[in-house]
């Protein structure tokens, strides 16, 4: 991908990098020859793809401090310099954000205004342009009812505390690219700020607590039944390399061909119509990882969640350099088949992630890429 080439070199500021997806990002940056700082709090769960995998060693500055602290935040963004930010730091679990509204709602929104604010200061300081990426989530949305596709456009909602700081989040953003980086005004701060949206990420090193995969990895591997909180619901599952490799597309794009338009929101989620109940994933899994069954455990007095979502991606694949390369089967084979390997011989994390990427990036050289505009 061309325009991915564009971050070769560059100082890419990334937020939440202890994290799962943090992870992955950094290790495609690293691919990539770009010079990353990483932000973050300790590893969120015991083990950690950042420890597993050996992470730090391809991070070129690391701070672990909390988004909220808004000092040393900005500290960190003036000493890096950033050509590019990603903010991936957050509260991501919708269960946790029912036990603590409060702590989900300041990391969310808080941290997200602390970091904007950081970068607002550091780039009329330095007078430097800086590509922004701010990740929400698909929960950003208010939920339809009718479970058709979500695009762009739709107003930004959330039923549940973990949705609704996203799409506060989201409003945040907005409101400090209207005020402080108006695409129009682009020439004169040179910072362009979008947001992106993925789906349900599932990959390789995701040990999350309330996850669907942690739970189906804990219980195989304990030679127990699955036990599956919600059978019906559907998710836009997709490989954690699908959303990263459209996030890179993005920034990419940003760095060659500085626009107005590319400060707005986007979708990142799997194919129209590759719809995969959670009932059916867990079957996938299991079938992939050789053995073992499911137990249907919905609780009705849990906290409800949306029952079909779905995200619209034709902004994406028209504009970007970027569609889809595996299908939802195929991600859920692909991570019952790491964690499979992992648990066989757990020194190898690292390079079962470079095996997962060299697969990726040799599915997308084999596939032409769509016309973008």
């Amino acid at each position: 991908m061309a325009v991915i080439d564009s971050l070769r070199g560059k100082r890419v500021f990334v937020t939440g990098h202890t994290g799962f997806k943090g992870s992955w990002l950094v290790m495609l940056l690293h691919r990539l020859g770009a010079k990353v700082t990483g932000y973050s709090l300790a590893p969120p769960t015991n083990p950690a793809l950042f420890d597993v995998a050996r992470i730090r060693d391809l991070v070129d500055v690391h701070h672990e401090a909390d988004i909220r602290d808004a000092a040393r935040l900005a500290a960190a963004v003036c000493e890096a310099r950033p050509d590019v930010v990603m903010h991936l730091a957050a509260q991501p679990l919708v269960r946790l954000s029912h036990r603590e509204p409060l702590d989900t709602f300041s990391t969310n929104v808080i941290g997200t205004a602390s970091l904007l604010d950081a970068i607002r200061d550091a780039t009329r300081a330095a007078a430097s342009p800086c590509a922004v990426l701010v990740i929400t989530s698909d929960k950003c949305y208010e939920p339809h009812d009718d479970g058709r596709p979500h695009d762009e456009s739709d107003p930004m909602g959330g039923r549940d505390p973990y949705s609704a700081s996203k799409g506060a989040a989201e409003l945040l953003t907005a409101s400090y690219r209207r005020s402080y980086f108006p695409p129009e005004r682009l020439a004169e701060h040179g910072v362009q700020l979008a947001t992106v949206r993925a789906g349900n990420v599932i990959g390789g090193g995701d040990w999350a607590v309330d996850r669907i995969i942690t739970d189906i990895v804990h219980h195989l591997s304990a030679g127990e039944p699955v036990p599956v909180r919600n059978p019906a619901a559907v998710r836009p599952w997709q490989h954690v390399l699908e959303p990263l490799s459209g996030y890179l597309a993005l920034a990419g794009s940003m760095l060659a061909e500085p626009s107005a338009r590319w400060s707005t929101g986007w979708n990142f989620g799997p194919a129209a119509g590759d719809d995969i109940p959670v009932q059916s994933l867990a079957e996938i899994f299991i079938d992939a990882w050789g053995s073992g069954s499911w137990i249907d455990a919905h609780d009705p007095r849990a906290p409800i969640e949306t029952h079909v979502l779905r995200l619209a991606i034709g902004k994406a694949t028209a504009q970007l350099p970027w569609r889809p390369r595996l299908t939802g089967r195929e991600a859920i084979r692909r991570t019952a088949e790491w964690f499979r390997a992992f648990h066989a011989s757990p020194q190898a994390a690292r390079s079962l992630c470079e095996a997962d990427i060299a697969a990726y990036d040799a599915a997308v050289s084999r596939r032409p890429e769509p016309a973008h505009t």
